[in-house]
């Protein structure tokens, strides 16, 4: 197996500027003053990214995943992480085998 250097050298570079980018953040998280507009705004982002996430596999895979999805989502109300995982990973495995 032959390691092209410049994909690596490109490998390096996207993995640099990534890892700068988080760490940049960390840093000057601390010192933004956030009105509570942007805080909600904030605070929104990762079930949105969930959402993105999880939407389009759950509609576009058939009848037991989407099923599976609101089962799951309705358990994430009530049940911790755990135990949310767990509803969802036998819902999806009973509704596979029922439909």
């Amino acid at each position: 197996m032959n390691v092209d250097p410049t994909t690596l050298l490109a490998i390096f570079a996207m993995a640099v500027v990534t890892y700068g980018t988080r760490i940049a953040g960390l840093f000057v998280a601390d010192r933004l003053v956030l009105s509570d507009r942007a805080k909600a705004a904030f605070d929104a982002i990762p079930p949105a990214v969930l959402v993105a996430v999880v939407a389009p596999t759950a509609l576009t895979t058939g009848w037991a995943e989407a099923m599976a999805t609101a089962i799951t989502a309705f358990a994430a109300l009530r049940l911790p992480l755990l135990g949310t995982v767990v509803v969802g990973v036998v819902s999806v495995v009973l509704l596979r085998a029922v439909l």
